[in-house]
């Protein structure tokens, strides 16, 4: 089988680790390289947080550290959903620094692309600053991805603010840049991330099934994505789900652009579903999922994991 080469670009968060795990361990994708980038909690701390995770994990994947703050605006966090370090809740071995490259993020996905024999395909499930100031940078390695399958937006209402969704709102002016740059995109968001619930019969399901179902139940103790007894939000495996298995999406190809200017809407992902705008469609939108088979193949991808 040939695999799938991808960078994913995360800011670990509760939710990141676990679609961390079923990549790394996917027998259909090839990470070549894991870049961090601030959002749920600091770049300091997400970027800590990923090299434990690879020492759990027990994987030799380079990472590379990214962007600190946003393009313009203030930093923002989701420390009261992941918890102070952003992995509160299980008891990790210290971190080994031996895979963190020198070379900033964007400049070691600048190299890994433009040296891949093949299309690299771009994962963000975190603020797309890293991936804005690539863009930016070095516009010669769009010829190179094959698309952007990402965690981010809304078609409809928002949960940082009343309509912006949180990796969007936390760089707005970096999303406007990605939405607009002619990569082909596919936007996992709330509309799917909202119905991708693991319940508490799950969570003890995955306790007892290994390593990672372990440290997956003992952070999701502390995960205030949703509710430990009424579902826990899988935000961030919806993109991996997508990668894998897109066949649990029903998607729609539209026109999204990203409000900066609205008092009241400033990070809001405008997702032009009727065509009012005539604009020419750029992004694959999952507008719904199918709850049942995506449960089962999480469950399913958890038990290939350590």
């Amino acid at each position: 089988m040939n695999k799938k080469p991808v960078i994913i670009d995360t800011d670990p968060g509760i939710d990141d680790a676990v679609a961390l795990g079923i990549a790394l361990y996917s027998e259909e994708l090839d990470v070549r390289l894991i870049t961090t980038v601030n959002g749920n909690v600091s770049l300091e701390k997400v970027t800590y947080n990923m090299l434990r995770l690879m020492k759990f994990f027990d994987k030799q994947v380079p990472i590379a550290k990214g962007a600190a703050i946003p393009l313009i605006v203030d930093p923002v966090d989701a420390s009261d959903i992941h918890g102070e370090t952003g992995m509160d809740g299980y008891d990790f071995e210290e971190a080994d620094e031996s895979l963190l490259l020198d070379e900033h993020a964007v400049t070691a996905m600048k190299r890994e692309i433009l040296t891949s024999d093949e299309p690299v395909t771009l994962v963000p499930i975190g603020p797309l600053t890293n991936i804005a100031l690539l863009f930016r940078t070095y516009p010669e390695v769009k010829q190179n991805i094959k698309e952007i399958v990402m965690m981010g937006g809304s078609t409809g209402r928002g949960n940082s603010s009343v309509m912006a969704e949180f990796n969007i709102y936390a760089d707005p002016e970096a999303a406007k840049i990605v939405f607009a740059s002619g990569v082909p995109i596919a936007m996992a968001g709330l509309d799917v991330g909202l119905k991708a619930l693991v319940y508490p019969e799950d969570s003890e399901v995955l306790k007892d099934m290994n390593k990672t179902g372990n440290m997956i139940y003992h952070l999701f103790k502390k995960y205030r994505g949703g509710s430990f007894n009424h579902g826990l939000k899988m935000y961030d495996s919806c993109a991996v789900a997508y990668l894998l298995k897109p066949e649990l999406f029903e998607v729609a190809h539209s026109y999204v652009d990203v409000e900066l200017d609205g008092a009241l809407t400033k990070g809001t992902t405008v997702v032009d579903l009727k065509g009012k705008m005539n604009k020419t469609p750029n992004v694959n939108v999952c507008v719904d999922i199918d709850a049942k088979e995506f449960k089962k193949w999480f469950m399913e991808s958890i038990q290939k994991c350590n």
